[in-house]
């Protein structure tokens, strides 16, 4: 496991407030309260443990396939269903939605392998990430990647109540490969994919999957 470079400043700050809080407390406010200092470590400790675990990027063998649609984050199966996709496609297409909690790994990564056709930023509101309305109101990125044979699959990072920043590594025109990263939220959130309707949907409602490794989808031959 090692740890991602997104996470640097904020777990050196976090580290460093911490540390000066505690010995702020060792020398001044709890000088002759050994309980109060120890629970004051202790609580610092946790926090700064959490801090550090949103960032972490854990070892995996990844999964590949030209005819699979690998899960771009780590988290749970919330929404699989038909629906107009009206910025891309506009027309109908498979949703596939993965819900990031703050205890995920937050790394997004490319669910397939092929070009970039189309990215867009939409700054917006934080709504909390199930929120019907975090599709189209929520901070949000369009990521379109063409496959080889034509085929296009649409990738939505959405922010949410908690996650504040939107992170990508991708612009048009660019070749991506299946597993790599792509971008990061920070925090947790939610990442739509959009197939084609007769898209082989692999997981259920509920199931827990792995950004890299669990297989979504297979794609129509």
């Amino acid at each position: 496991m090692r740890l991602h470079r997104e996470g640097n400043t904020i777990m050196l700050v976090t580290g460093l407030v911490l540390l000066a809080l505690n010995l702020l407390a060792y020398y001044f406010l709890f000088s002759d309260n050994t309980t109060a200092i120890a629970l004051l470590a202790v609580a610092s400790l946790i926090l700064f443990v959490l801090v550090v675990q949103f960032f972490r990027i854990p070892t995996r063998p990844l999964t590949t396939g030209e005819q699979h649609v690998v899960a771009p984050a780590d988290g749970t199966i919330v929404v699989i269903e038909e629906t107009d996709e009206t910025e891309y496609f506009k027309s109908r297409r498979r949703q596939v939605s993965i819900f990031m909690s703050p205890l995920n790994v937050h790394v997004n990564r490319n669910p397939v392998t092929g070009v970039v056709r189309y990215f867009k930023y939409y700054p917006g509101k934080y709504l909390v990430a199930w929120h019907p309305k975090s599709s189209t109101e929520n901070e949000r990125t369009t990521v379109v990647i063409q496959l080889a044979n034509g085929a296009e699959v649409l990738l939505r990072q959405i922010a949410g109540a908690v996650a504040r920043r939107i992170i990508w590594y991708v612009k048009e025109g660019q070749p991506v490969e299946q597993g790599s990263e792509f971008g990061f939220i920070k925090f947790g959130s939610r990442v739509d994919v959009f197939l084609p309707l007769d898209a082989d949907v692999k997981v259920a409602i509920g199931d827990r999957v792995k950004g890299g490794v669990t297989v979504l989808a297979d794609m129509p031959a």
